[in-house]
């Protein structure tokens, strides 16, 4: 299992960063997904999101926004909401 972030999975004030949202529904769904930084910015034109990051989430979805979710079973789910919405659908059966 992969999740694909901007900068990272740090704390913000408020209501959190939706990297660090949809990351922590993952492990609290009992998960611990390969974290892919992916720098870069998603409004930004694709010539300026070069990262291998940016690259492999195009490759995916078809556009560079994250986060992104890669499940084991190569599913794939968009969106800090969706994946948050997947992993309380999902709990690790394992955990």
């Amino acid at each position: 299992m992969k999740i694909y972030v901007c900068y990272g999975t740090f704390p913000i004030k408020g209501h959190g960063h939706v990297c660090r949202n949809a990351h922590e529904a993952l492990l609290a769904a009992g998960y611990s997904p390969q974290v892919v930084r992916s720098y870069g910015f998603g409004p930004l034109p694709k010539w300026l999101n070069f990262a291998k990051g940016r690259r492999e989430v195009r490759e995916l979805t078809g556009q560079q926004w994250v986060p992104v979710l890669v499940a084991d079973d190569g599913e794939v789910i968009q969106g800090s909401g969706d994946i948050i919405g997947w992993a309380e659908a999902h709990p690790n059966p394992s955990r």
